[in-house]
């Protein structure tokens, strides 16, 4: 079983008992954290994927320690200029094991109906803008004709934008 995890900010595939290096944590060493922000749980074959995280998925970790990283040197420096610039940097870590990986199955059916009915009112919008869109596309004598059809009155002397007004009313 092994879980793709958020964890200060930086993504990490964790196994149970497994001991990893992550960015500085709040607590103390020997303390437990809990990380809910799991993004994909495999359970002996069975793939959740999280939207963007599973709910109710948690992993569970015991801080064994705080210590700094190995040194990095940054070294700028520009040629024939005299600027030299030499800096170092210890990132502050923290090791932890994770104890446990907990997994909830997601709840996709009620939301699905709720869904369905909300996008049935939707449906009615794009065909209005569906409509205006055609009457852009076409020629001032086409919508001259189509008005004609329609017996709107006084048709030849308005413009493009008049007529696509007068149409979809």
């Amino acid at each position: 079983m092994y879980a793709i995890v958020e964890i200060a900010g930086q993504q990490f595939k964790v196994a149970q008992d497994q001991k990893v290096y992550v960015h500085r944590l709040k607590g103390e060493e020997g303390s437990k954290v809990t990380f809910d922000n799991v993004f994909l749980l495999d359970d002996n074959g069975t793939i959740s994927i999280g939207a963007p995280a599973i709910k109710g998925a948690a992993v569970t970790a015991k801080i064994l320690g705080h210590l700094k990283g190995d040194k990095v040197i940054v070294f700028k420096k520009k040629r024939r200029k005299g600027y030299i610039k030499k800096n170092g940097h210890r990132q502050a870590l923290t090791e932890i094991q994770i104890e446990s990986i907990a997994a909830s199955a997601p709840k996709k059916a009620a939301p699905k109906k709720a869904e369905t009915k909300a996008e049935a009112p939707k449906a009615e919008a794009p065909k209005a803008e569906a409509v205006s869109k055609d009457l852009s596309s076409m020629t001032v004598a086409e919508l001259k004709a189509l008005a004609k059809e329609q017996g709107i009155s006084g048709y030849t002397s308005l413009k493009k934008a008049e007529l696509i007004e007068a149409l979809t009313k």
